[in-house]
């Protein structure tokens, strides 16, 4: 296993984000930038447009296209990635759950407002770790930015970003997040500027938000499960969506699917 400073997974545990410096090597940063000018010149049927018909940017995403993308590959399974998550999560082994590339051009003004990730997916559990990789330099104010210890906490209304609409669970279902941008002061909110190679490590339950972006932002998100996690089919569409997976894998039943492949330790 890669080692990460006790300092760090302590800290993981504690606040449900850490930075990770150097996390990918000048070559594999190259490698992941070609994956994702790859992805952007030739976008999947996931791909969706974040941002509205009148930014002066765009925000562009796209989900689980590891399968058609070689460099996606070489950094999601030969990269350092999922020893660190292994260790981050405290888990003896590590299954990529999917992939999600992020990618604000030059003047987008579309700001990624305060969520979890878990409430949009199908799965159930403590160990998860998404990694948030830009191939280029992200200055503080557009870093991604989270509340310290909100992993602990309740899991929160997820709505979507246009529209806020509470497309996932029913209306009322789950708390609604609170105005952090409202009362910043009363949250601990942790924020890093990032060169290209650097990570941050953050639990699926972990509240974040990201500004818009004056520079282009080409980011990677490779998110990770570990032994606790297990499936949980929901009664709609998550995003992403597995269509077919709950004929395929039952409710409660380990993530052991060929969607989700084993990333730690490899040859398992």
């Amino acid at each position: 296993m890669t080692q990460i400073a006790a300092e760090i997974v302590d800290a993981f545990a504690r606040d449900g984000a850490v930075v990770l410096r150097g996390a990918l090597t000048p070559a594999e940063v190259a490698r992941l930038r070609q994956g994702i000018d790859a992805n952007l010149a030739a976008p999947s049927p996931r791909a969706k447009v974040a941002s509205r018909p009148d930014d002066p940017g765009q925000f562009v995403e796209d989900f689980c296209t590891w399968g058609d993308n070689p460099a996606y590959r070489d950094i999601l399974f030969d990269s350092k990635l999922g020893a660190m998550a292994a260790g981050l999560m405290r888990s003896t082994r590590v299954r990529l759950y999917h992939d999600h590339m992020l990618t604000k051009q030059a003047g987008t003004r579309q700001a990624t407002p305060w969520h979890q990730d878990q409430p949009y997916y199908n799965i159930e559990g403590r160990q998860t770790c998404s990694f948030w990789i830009p191939v280029d330099p992200v200055p503080a104010e557009a870093t991604l930015q989270f509340v310290a210890g909100s992993h602990l906490g309740p899991w929160l209304m997820p709505r979507s970003f246009m529209d806020a609409q509470a497309r996932w669970f029913p209306e009322g279902a789950l708390e609604d997040l609170p105005d952090i941008e409202a009362n910043r002061a009363a949250h601990r909110i942790l924020g890093w500027a990032l060169e290209p190679g650097d990570a941050v490590a953050f639990h699926m339950l972990t509240l974040h938000a990201a500004a818009g972006s004056s520079g282009r932002r080409r980011v990677f998100s490779a998110r990770y499960i570990g032994d606790d996690v297990v499936h949980a089919p929901r009664a709609w569409a998550t995003s992403p969506d597995f269509p077919g997976l709950a004929d395929e894998l039952p409710a409660g039943a380990a993530m052991d699917h060929p969607l989700f492949p084993v990333a730690w330790p490899r040859g398992v």
